[in-house]
């Protein structure tokens, strides 16, 4: 069952991360082999396939690599200067894994995927000013669901560079970012996003100003992806100069007290990005009923949104999705990728 989960999610990196698939279908037969892998994940056997075990594994092994104590690996992984033979990739894998078997299953055990992607801003961004501007323009109160680091709460000081060179956001920030559109989203892109208030809630919240916090977010980012982490870089940078804390909360608990309430004059949002597996069913269940709560107490002066970027099985792909309330609206505003980008915007009913 493990070596299935390992050889499933591995699918998923092929085209993006080639070192990625070579290292997760090689640990997938050597668990079929009975070797070393068996060991380092060690009580992980029996795990959901929605908490991905393959990619715990794999960032674990990364983060002993950026923490430069995987010498051997690390000449395969150019996020630490490297270049994958990935021939020889599993040898070195292996002995790494026979070095630091315990650090290894500890960190698969201890950690649940945060991916906490950057590049999924650009769909946030440019689903926001739909949001906002059919209910007339509101200030928005932005709730994040598994908010990780926090790193997707700042999407209006996020520079977003188009195409034809137009830049919406911030052109000064920190975080310098390509969205890769095809199409626009449907709304007045010259009206700037106003966000009233953020707020996250994630079970393990990352604290990115840290070095620990930052190793962390990094060793999930697939390591022959190196622009992906240069933006999980820039993200954090961004982080650390305009701090919004993220607080320890399960979600549906979280949402149930951030949503007694809807201020007059604001536009809540409750948003979450490529999280929705990792949740429990239970859990999935309480966070609809708070939803569903406040949707019914939502009227035309304290109105509410869901702005959701999730793994659709229907359709393959990764979907932007609206809903508003009360004004009844449910819409697909378009696809993508799993990080973000690139994104399609192309504006459908939902459901």
């Amino acid at each position: 069952m493990l070596a299935k989960l390992f050889r499933d999610i591995s699918a998923s990196c092929r085209i993006g991360s080639p070192l990625t698939y070579t290292l997760l279908n090689s640990a997938a037969d050597d668990l079929d082999a009975g070797g070393i892998t068996g060991r380092a994940m060690a009580g992980s056997e029996r795990d959901r396939p929605g908490t991905v075990p393959g990619l715990r594994f794999a960032a674990a092994l990364h983060h002993v690599v950026l923490d430069g104590r995987a010498p051997e690996l690390a000449t395969h992984y150019p996020s630490v200067g490297g270049e994958p033979r990935l021939a020889t990739l599993w040898p070195a894998a292996e002995a790494t894994l026979k070095e630091h078997e315990v650090e290894v299953r500890q960190l698969v055990r201890a950690n649940a995927v945060q991916t906490n992607e950057p590049g999924r801003s650009g769909p946030l961004y440019g689903g926001l000013l739909v949001a906002s501007e059919r209910v007339g323009g509101l200030p928005v109160r932005l709730l994040e669901v598994g908010a990780s680091g926090g790193l997707n709460l700042r999407p209006h000081k996020v520079a977003y560079r188009l195409a034809d060179g137009t830049v919406l956001g911030d052109p000064d920030s920190e975080l310098q970012l390509d969205p890769e559109w095809t199409g626009l989203p449907p709304a007045d892109l010259s009206r700037p996003l106003v966000l009233h208030s953020r707020a996250g809630c994630d079970v393990n919240p990352v604290d990115v100003s840290t070095k620990a916090g930052q190793l962390h977010l990094a060793s999930f980012v697939w390591a022959d992806m190196t622009q992906r982490l240069e933006r999980l870089r820039a993200a954090m940078r961004l982080a650390q100069s305009d701090p919004v804390q993220v607080e320890r909360a399960p979600g549906a608990e979280w949402l149930e007290r951030q949503l007694a309430e809807l201020p007059e004059g604001v536009l809540t949002v409750v948003w979450h990005s490529v999280m929705w597996q990792y949740a429990s069913p239970a859990e999935r269940e309480r966070g609809r009923a708070a939803l569903a709560g406040a949707a019914a107490r939502a009227t035309g002066s304290a109105p509410l949104a869901l702005l959701v970027y999730e793994p659709r099985r229907a359709h393959g792909n990764f979907e932007l999705l609206l809903k508003l309330w009360p004004a009844g609206l449910s819409l697909r505003l378009g696809h993508g990728r799993g990080h973000g980008l690139p994104f399609t915007w192309e504006e459908r009913p939902w459901g």
